[in-house]
Formats: structure tokens, C-alpha cells, sequence
């Protein structure tokens, strides 16, 4: 055997030697108990009230009163107000437009000169009527005088004959005609047909006045010009639409609530009082707020969204609004008005409850459920939504005066009763 094959085989014996004895002379490893940690979770305080719930809604500004500015007679316009333009804001009897009225004075004087005519016509009947009056008399007393002379001078026939002649027909004949006659001369038919032509001419005269009052268009109330298509020189018709004006004394926010919560107003649908509420406007970055109260409900349900339909009235909507601070009060400082169209929020006082909690929306989980920590345990409860909104959701249940914590971070597997450590920074 040569040397070099012998030195391979040292070499491999000792490498082999060196190994076990590392083996073989090595540590044991230390073990390291596992320590299963319970799931982190994020928790606020669920804290009990009592007391009326809001019912919190949104809408549309849209206008309570609305009239259509249009005219009764035809003519050129004359003049329009100024104010009386889109956007424009008009006040309470304000002329908004005339028409040429030179026309209607023409008619009124002429009436007024039938009327005047129709007068005389009147006196002169009245005269005839004392003067056929009059001579009437005198001609009946003449013929009872002569009816007088000629019986005493003549023999009065027999009882029997008397009695005959009264009842003879020519003599029933001429008295009758004298009655028909009688009526006739005492002119009273004339005089009649003479009132009756001057009532005509007092109609005629109140049609022409009527008339030329209507030559002048003045605003209902105080009001915002929402539209207006009228310019000076322009001919109109009766009925034709000139522009509309929104009244600004009020305006109302209609609102759409599910059955649940119109519920919650006391004697919505009954025609209860006054339920107050406030109306929120968001404008160049600040809220504002406006005093509100329910003014009525549709009893018929929206067929589409199956949902009642509500209307808060909003007084003094052009200068009644506060603007509202961090802390969702009012403070002094001067609100725009509130806008027509606008889509505003809406809280409403709602019924007494004896005791609620008010939590985060996102921490009531599918099913109605919500997620308690009691004594480092986690309790999932079953609760009832009253009242629900983007941020806010007011919730009972049995046991909601026992308090806790409520989970509002999310888990993979919720078990109920499974330990749970909570990060003491998110509660409050």
C-alpha cells in the first residue's frame, strides 16, 4: 500500500472522528413553552341613555307656496318690475307688470255714462209712475162722484133685478179689463224695465272696472322669482303664464321614513302637534342649521319604495339659519339662506325611550348582533335597531344596563365567550 493512500485514510478517519465527537459532545436544545395569545380587539365603552330618539332622515328643499304669475286681459305690456327676474326677490304687493290701460278707462267712462243715462232714465220713470198715480185718483173720484148723482136720481129697481144685473157678464168683462188697463197706466212696468236697464249698466260698469284693475299684476305675498318670461312692449293674452314666484315666509324638506321609523314620532299619521325638528345644510364647508317642525304625512305609501312620506315645514328659511360649531351647537354668526333644491339632513324628535344606546354603525354586525367585552370575555348579544343612520345606530336589548365594552374592530372567527384583550387607547 503507497503512502498517499495511506494519508487519505488518516485524514477521512480523523474527519470522521472530529464529527461524532461534535455529535456526540453537543447541547441539548432548550425548549420554549408556546404561549397562545388572545386576539387583540378594539373596544369603546357601551354607555346606557334614556330619553327621546332622534329620527334622523334626508330631503329635498322644495317650495309650500308657489303661484304662476299670469294675466286676465290682453294688451301691451307697459311696464315690468325690475325685481321680478329669475332669482329675484319680490315683496308683498308689488306691482310686477302693467298693462296699457287706455283701453279699459275708455270702457269704465263709458259705462260710467250708460249708468248715468240709465239714472235719468230712472227719475223720469219714477215721475210718470207719481203723475199716472196721481191722475188716476183724480179720475176715480170724478166717476164715484158721477156714479154718486146719476143713483140718486134715478129709481132703484127691484131687489131681485138688482141682484141679476151684478151677476151679467159685460159688467164682469169691463172690470176686468179695467184692472188689466189699471196696471198699465200707473206706468209701473216702465218704471221696473228702467231699474232693470240701469242694474245692466251697473254690471256692464263693474265688468270695465274689473277689468282695468286686472291691467295691473301685483305679488301675493313675498316671494323668489323662480322663472319669468316677460319684457316691456310685449303683447299678452288672457292666461298666458309669465313667470312663477315661490313664497319665502316657508318652504318644506320632504322626507321618506320606513314604517319603523315614522313609528317612532308620536301621532305622525293621527295629526298630532307640532313635532319639532331640525334641518342641516352643509354650504362652503360649514354646516348650518335650521328650526323645523313636522307639518304632515302622506297616509299613502310611496309604491315605490313602500316607505311614508313626510314633510317638515321650515319658517324664515332666507335668514332663520345658525351656523353649528364642533360641538353641534348653534352659535352666532350670519347662515346664507336656505336654497331651493338643496339636499339637506333632517332630525326629528322622536318617542321616550326608557333606555337605548347610541353606538357606532359599523358595530352592529349582520343579523342585528353586536360584539360585548365582559371580564376579558366576548359575549355576541342579539339587539333591536330603533334607529339607524350612516354614522350612529341606537340599539336595546335585555341586560344593556349591565354595560361593557363594545368591539369595534372585526375578527376572523368570533366564538362567544372566547378570551379577548382589548387596546386600552380605544376606549373611551
Amino acid at each position: 500500500m503507497n503512502r498517499q493512500l495511506i494519508w487519505s485514510l488518516a485524514l477521512l478517519g480523523g474527519a470522521a472522528l472530529i464529527a461524532y465527537l461534535l455529535i456526540a459532545l453537543r447541547p441539548a436544545p432548550e425548549e420554549d413553552v408556546r404561549v397562545v395569545e388572545a386576539p387583540l380587539v378594539e373596544a369603546v365603552a357601551l354607555e346606557m341613555a334614556s330619553g327621546e330618539i332622534p329620527v334622523l332622515a334626508s330631503g329635498t328643499v322644495q317650495p309650500r307656496e308657489e303661484v304662476t304669475v299670469g294675466v286676465q286681459v290682453s294688451g301691451r305690456l307697459t311696464y315690468v318690475n325690475p325685481a321680478f327676474r329669475e332669482g329675484g326677490v319680490v315683496a308683498a304687493g308689488a306691482t310686477l307688470l302693467r298693462i296699457d290701460e287706455s283701453e279699459y278707462r275708455n270702457n269704465v267712462r263709458s259705462a260710467q255714462a250708460d249708468v248715468a243715462a240709465q239714472d235719468v232714465a230712472v227719475l223720469q220713470a219714477e215721475e210718470e209712475v207719481t203723475i199716472a198715480r196721481d191722475e188716476l185718483a183724480r179720475f176715480a173720484a170724478r166717476e164715484q162722484a158721477a156714479q154718486s148723482a146719476v143713483a140718486g136720481s134715478q129709481i132703484l129697481p127691484p131687489e131681485g133685478v138688482r141682484e141679476g144685473a151684478s151677476d151679467d157678464q159685460p159688467a164682469a168683462q169691463t172690470s176686468t179689463a179695467g184692472a188689466g188697463s189699471g196696471v198699465l197706466a200707473t206706468r209701473e212696468p216702465q218704471l221696473r224695465s228702467a231699474q232693470a236697464a240701469r242694474e245692466r249698466a251697473a254690471a256692464n260698469l263693474a265688468d270695465a272696472e274689473l277689468s282695468l284693475s286686472r291691467t295691473r299684476i301685483v305679488a301675493p305675498f313675498r316671494g323668489l322669482v323662480r322663472e319669468e318670461s316677460a319684457a316691456p312692449g310685449s303683447l299678452v293674452q288672457p292666461g298666458q303664464a309669465l313667470g312663477s314666484i315661490v313664497s319665502t315666509a316657508s318652504y318644506e324638506v320632504r322626507i321618506s321614513l320606513t314604517p319603523d321609523e315614522a313609528a317612532l314620532i308620536p301621532a305622525l299619521l293621527n295629526g298630532g302637534g307640532r313635532t319639532p325638528a331640525t334641518v342641516y345644510y352643509e354650504y362652503g364647508g360649514q354646516t348650518y342649521a335650521w328650526s323645523a317642525y313636522v307639518d304632515r304625512a302622506n297616509a299613502i305609501l310611496d309604491s315605490t319604495t313602500r316607505n311614508v312620506e313626510v314633510f317638515l315645514r321650515v319658517p324664515s328659511p332666507l335668514g332663520g339659519g345658525r351656523l353649528v360649531d364642533a360641538s353641534g351647537d348653534g352659535v352666532s354668526d350670519r347662515a346664507p339662506p336656505l336654497l331651493l333644491g338643496a339636499f339637506v339632513n333632517a332630525e326629528i324628535t322622536g318617542a321616550s325611550t326608557a333606555s337605548y344606546a347610541a353606538v357606532p354603525a359599523l358595530a352592529v354586525r349582520p343579523g342585528n348582533e353586536i360584539w360585548l367585552v365582559r371580564e376579558g370575555k366576548l359575549r355576541i348579544q342579539k339587539v333591536r335597531v330603533i334607529q339607524r343612520s350612516d354614522e350612529l345606530a341606537y340599539i336595546t336589548m335585555p341586560g344593556l344596563a349591565e354595560g361593557g365594552l363594545l368591539v369595534t374592530s372585526s375578527l376572523t372567527a368570533p366564538i362567544d365567550g372566547m378570551e379577548v384583550r382589548v387596546q386600552r387607547a380605544a376606549v373611551e
